[in-house]
């Protein structure tokens, strides 16, 4: 059923009044069209409860809390002078006289009755210049005074007393010198709508923050402009960006809205096409065609790149995420969040460079519905009453991201989104040495470690790169060791290893989260890929019964080559004590562990900022038998020094007192007894990492520090290792790194072009 011009629904749940403004002569703005305003008014008057109003023509335009009081503050007024007869015959017609009596009500009736409605500012302008007027007549002191006294005191007094208490009017007090009535500046300053066009459902805010201070501006892809601003007494910053389908002519969102309503008619239900690999490609293509076509109706003319850029936005808000991709588009942002009850605050989100920031988008019940839809389908597992938690990853455009997503059953107030954004490409030990996660000596230690196939256990709380870390090891194997991967939520980058060349085997268990009954238990996922035959194996999270299986298989000597995870812990001890007393591992089997290194996501002293940080790097001896703290079984090579924010070795490592890294050298004939040999490798693949980074720093090239340039440096290295023992029968780390440095540097001048 179409809705007339200028009528209305009401939601009660949202307590949202919705007027159609499609088709009208004005413009859907109530800071812009003294009509809009009266309108609004008028429907406040009638629904006392709302709590926001929404214009809605080409694009909806939503007023919602402070903006609405305002306004509710005027349709009080309006009350007050019906129900207290402020202008009735009885106010306007003094007992005194009368003789003046026409012309005064007509003027006040037009102020209070029409005016006040369409522009308040203007109202409360002409009941000062009336009362000034009445002024000088009374001072007059002619037989009129005494009724100009009675209208001035029982009327223009009251109502302006009442508009001097009002918002509006207050704001608007400082700026009225030479104030015309009509002039709608003012309200344009009070008056910022969110805004979403019709075909999408998230809504924005146009206009960056009141006050605030535009401090950075880029681009992320699609051409998309991202400014940060800094606001005035508060900690965080703001995040306001304007994706394309937000300030589009009002024709091509006429296209698009007359597209998305025909495909929401006609899209595939089926979850298995839904979850096919190539939706997107199939959304784009029949949208394409379906814009080409609506546009022709129209008589619109579109551009072979307006036709581009309207297909990618429809199939973002149809086979897609929606708003969401763009956010998730900007490699600077780490995590999203969408707190309970939606609608009620927008988008959060952690910035790389300015941490936590609000943003000028505001999502709705309808997004929240939405999300949660693609979400379950997509990943295969269950969201409802029953199963009240996902936790999945989803390929997004650029790369994946986590979703854990809470319902009512778990959140009272409804839905509630927590998104961690990975990189596109996996994480390296040179890009974590440009960020000082860790220093050039710490990445070439693990390097080493990871090449003498130890176990290690990547600790730390959540959000403090545990899993990135882990990513970057993974590259320190070289591509013809086979790797199994064993996850309950998919983040470790296996897709992309798999492109970089890796014998890669990727496993899914069962989360213990959502327990879906579908999908394997962690432990037996792990017993089934001990035998898939002799790999490294990397374990997402270690978080449950899998553990038990985990040190079994380490004990016995089922893996020769890496085992590696990561796991939830803030120190050594803190590590021992959730494998060993939550996850009921034997203390003689967590011996197997040898390296544990820390990573915590530490805070500056004014608790503004936070920074990733590597703060241990700790070896875990086999001596010991009840208690690794009392008798010496944790022993850190490498400690974080707070006041040079830095890792530095402990006398431990430079000694060569480690058991660890002397186990390694047993095994290899040049190392064997020669702790200078194997120190000097260590620091080798410090200073070659560390070198990767000056040069990407000084030639303006980030890729060097990638993982496809970090894994074919790491396979020159073993290769030049290889080919000097053929030659001369040694490879001294200065002649390894001369000849290192030569291949990198034909390799750069190679790649430039």
């Amino acid at each position: 059923m179409t809705i007339a011009v200028c009528n209305y629904t009401y939601d009660e749940d949202s307590k949202r009044i919705k007027i159609n403004c499609l088709g009208c002569v004005y413009g859907a703005s109530i800071e812009d069209y003294d009509t809009c305003m009266a309108m609004v008014i008028d429907k406040l008057l009638t629904v006392k409860g709302a709590r926001s109003v929404v214009l809605s023509k080409e694009r909806e335009y939503e007023y919602s809390g402070e903006q609405i009081e305002m306004l509710r503050e005027i349709a009080r007024i309006i009350e007050d002078i019906v129900r207290e007869r402020l202008i009735s015959y009885e106010k306007l017609k003094p007992e005194i006289c009368g003789r003046c009596y026409p012309d005064f009500p007509q003027r006040m009736q037009y102020i209070a009755i029409n005016l006040l409605r369409r522009d308040p500012i203007g109202a409360y302008v002409e009941l000062v210049r009336e009362g000034r007027d009445l002024l000088v007549k009374i001072n007059k002191k002619d037989r009129c005074s005494a009724c100009y006294k009675h209208y001035k005191e029982n009327i223009i007094d009251v109502l302006k007393a009442k508009l001097e208490a009002t918002k509006i009017i207050q704001f608007a007090k400082p700026h009225l010198s030479g104030y015309h009535i009509g002039s709608r500046d003012l309200y344009r300053q009070i008056f910022t709508p969110s805004v979403r066009p019709n075909f999408m459902l998230t809504r924005y805010m146009m206009m960056p923050p009141e006050g605030g201070k535009c401090i950075d501006r880029y681009k992320i892809p699609g051409n998309i402009q991202v400014e940060i601003y800094r606001i005035p007494h508060t900690s965080h910053y703001f995040y306001h960006v304007i994706p394309p389908e937000f300030n589009l002519p009002e024709e091509k969102y006429a296209v698009l809205d007359a597209a998305r309503r025909y495909m929401a008619t006609n899209r595939p239900k089926t979850a298995e096409f839904v979850r096919s690999e190539k939706i997107r490609e199939m959304f784009y293509n029949i949208g394409k065609d379906m814009i080409r076509e609506v546009a022709d109706k129209m008589g619109v003319y579109l551009s072979s790149k307006d036709l581009d850029e309207l297909a990618n936005i429809l199939t973002r808000y149809t086979a897609g995420l929606g708003v969401l991709e763009i956010l998730l588009a900007d490699d600077k942002i780490q995590d999203i969040y969408i707190n309970s009850p939606i609608e009620s605050q927008p988008v959060l989100v952690f910035h790389q460079d300015y941490e936590e920031c609000k943003t000028n988008l505001i999502p709705t019940r309808e997004d929240a519905e939405s999300w949660a839809t693609r979400l379950r389908i997509q990943s295969g597992r269950p969201l409802d009453e029953a199963n009240p938690v996902l936790d999945t990853d989803i390929q997004v455009p650029g790369g994946k991201a986590r979703f854990a997503v809470i319902t009512r059953n778990l959140s009272p107030h409804g839905f509630g989104f927590a998104i961690r954004r990975h990189r596109d490409k996996p994480w390296t030990l040179p890009l974590f040495i440009k960020t000082k996660m860790l220093n050039p000596l710490a990445a070439g230690l693990l390097s080493f470690l990871v090449d003498g196939a130890v176990s290690i256990l990547v600790a730390g709380g959540r959000g403090a790169g545990k899993t990135s870390l882990l990513s970057s090891l993974m590259l320190e194997l070289l591509p013809k060791i086979r790797i199994v991967t064993i996850e309950d939520t998919l983040e470790l980058p296996v897709d992309q290893l798999r492109n970089l060349g890796y014998n890669i085997e990727s496993l899914k268990a069962r989360s213990v989260i959502t327990r879906v009954e579908s999908e394997m238990p962690a432990d037996e996922a792990l017993r089934t890929a001990l035998r898939l035959g002799d790999s490294a194996l990397v374990v997402g999270e270690v978080r449950s019964v899998e553990a038990k299986a985990l040190y079994e298989a380490m004990r016995i000597g089922a893996l020769s080559n890496v085992v590696a995870g990561t796991i939830h812990g803030e120190s050594a001890y803190g590590v021992y004590d959730r494998v060993v007393n939550d996850l009921g591992v034997p203390p003689t089997s967590f011996k197997a562990t040898d390296i544990i290194p820390i990573a915590k996501l530490l805070r500056s002293a004014d608790g503004l900022h936070r920074y990733r940080r590597v703060t241990e790097i700790t070896e875990v001896r086999k001596h010991w038998e009840t208690n690794p703290v009392k008798e010496g079984g944790f022993v850190n090579l490498m400690e974080y020094s707070g006041k040079e924010d830095t890792l530095k070795p402990t006398d431990t490592l430079v000694n060569g007192e480690s058991e660890v890294i002397n186990r390694i050298a047993s095994y290899v004939k040049e190392w064997s007894g020669n702790w200078e040999a194997v120190w000097e490798n260590i620091q080798l693949r410090a200073r070659i990492k560390e070198y990767m980074v000056k040069i990407s720093e000084k030639l303006n090239r980030p890729e060097i520090l990638e993982s496809d340039w970090v894994v074919k440096s790491n396979s020159e290295f073993h290769l030049i290792i290889e080919k000097l023992r053929n030659e001369i029968g040694a490879a001294e780390a200065k002649r390894v790194y001369e000849e290192w440095e030569k291949w990198f540097k034909s390799e750069l001048k190679t790649s430039k072009y």
